[in-house]
């Protein structure tokens, strides 16, 4: 886990320069313009790059080696900020595009390719354990990309944040260049056999996922309505605060975004201690029972409750983030390892898909409904289908242990019968 943990570190640096890129690039593109739509347009091409990403992410990181498409991705993104950086003042403006595709689709080839490989990393009982560290690490860069952002920008200016940002990638990178880690499963076939595998995973498409994995399939569109959910606060999170303390807007949302991490911290903490204590990894059941509880506490957060209480509800529902993070990542990873790039590629593209549209919704929604109104309507639809699925459970009697894989795995003999 040594090495795991400096794996650790290298991609929470990455997403600090991912978060501090997210803010200071948005401004940028406003400032830039002096145009809301510019600004819009940008957000709009990086979502749906991400989106369409999940999907070539998924055959990439089946066919080539993970460790150096990370590597790639990371050093792609510090190429495109330097070039930014560099560039003349009157062509920046179009490379702005130019770099939300290339950070659209590489943070998410880096995401995907990096949940395939952590039980290769770290071994299939310690995925939970490792799941845990990284939703730590991200939580802890996102609270600091958040708080620095603003600091960087208004003090050193655009260009010392966007060479921070590219930093922070180059970090990552060396990090992983230099890690001794395998990212693959070892193959014992010969090469024939392999090739024969690798053309039937080919084949492995989400109609084939909803044939053979029920259940699974179910978990990924319920993470692509927990991406609506997501959107819906994040959009009137602002307005919510302002309408708090006009005087000081931002004084709700940084401690209600401290308080998630926190709640984040604390979900892996717990189910760290609980799995290795028990040896035994939440299933489905708790997934669906985690997510109703994350989008209940989402939805309390906006219920106008004074700020103690409120604070309470964003960590219960921090908390629950983190757990149902945990729970559904460790979940798809049980997959088998030829099979496990696809099933994760979907997934990216289902929650960015999620994410996205639900942004523009709640733009709109917003402006005719108050923010607890589109909050729990979003949220609300979550409770929904996690409460059908949880029913769903008990009644099918599925033990809470079940792996998802074994589903899965019925297909196998399917992928493979072409060898010879």
């Amino acid at each position: 886990m040594r090495n795991f943990r400096l794996l650790v570190l290298g991609n929470g640096i990455s997403a600090y320069g991912s978060y501090l890129n997210m803010v200071a690039l948005n401004v940028f593109v406003y400032d830039a313009t002096g145009s809301a739509l510019a600004a819009g347009l940008f957000m709009a091409v990086r979502l749906a790059t991400s989106v369409v990403s999940g999907w070539v992410s998924g055959r990439l990181v089946s066919a080539y080696d993970r460790k150096r498409l990370m590597v790639g991705a990371d050093l792609c993104q510090a190429v495109a900020l330097l070039t930014l950086l560099l560039a003349p003042d009157a062509t920046r403006v179009g490379l702005l595009y130019v770099l939300a595709v290339v950070t659209g689709g590489c943070s998410t080839l880096s995401q995907v390719a990096l949940r395939s490989s952590i039980p290769e990393i770290v071994g299939a009982e310690h995925r939970v354990r490792a799941n845990g560290l990284l939703v730590t690490g991200r939580s802890l860069a996102m609270i600091a990309g958040f708080a620095s952002s603003g600091v960087v920008v208004a003090q050193l200016g655009y260009s010392a944040a966007f060479a921070l940002d590219a930093a922070s990638f180059l970090i990552s990178a060396t990090v992983l260049f230099l890690l001794p880690v395998r990212t693959r499963a070892v193959k014992k076939d010969d090469a024939g056999a392999g090739s024969a595998e690798s053309s039937g995973a080919a084949r492995w498409t989400a109609r084939m996922l909803l044939a053979t994995a029920p259940l699974l399939m179910a978990m990924i569109a319920i993470r692509a309505v927990d991406g609506l959910g997501s959107s819906s606060h994040n959009v009137a999170l602002p307005i919510y605060s302002s309408s708090l303390d006009p005087d000081h807007p931002a004084t709700f949302i940084s401690q209600f975004w401290a308080t998630w991490a926190i709640g984040n911290i604390v979900a892996q903490q717990v189910i760290g201690r609980v799995t290795k204590k028990t040896g035994r990894t939440p299933g489905e059941r708790a997934f669906a029972l985690g997510a109703c509880v994350m989008s209940a506490g989402f939805i309390v957060v906006f219920s106008g409750l004074p700020t103690l209480p409120a604070v309470i509800a964003a960590l219960v529902a921090g908390a629950a983030d983190g757990f149902t993070e945990i729970v559904y990542v460790s979940r798809l990873q049980a997959a088998p390892d030829e099979q496990r790039g696809r099933l994760f590629g979907l997934s990216a593209s289902a929650e960015n898909a999620g994410f996205g549209l639900g942004m523009l919704v709640s733009g709109a929604l917003l402006e005719t409904f108050s923010p607890l109104q589109v909050v729990a309507s979003f949220h609300g639809l979550a409770i929904v289908l996690c409460g059908t699925l949880l029913l769903l459970l008990l009644r099918r009697g599925v033990p809470r242990d079940h792996v998802a894989a074994e589903t899965i795995s019925q297909d196998k003999p399917t992928v493979t019968e072409g060898r010879s």
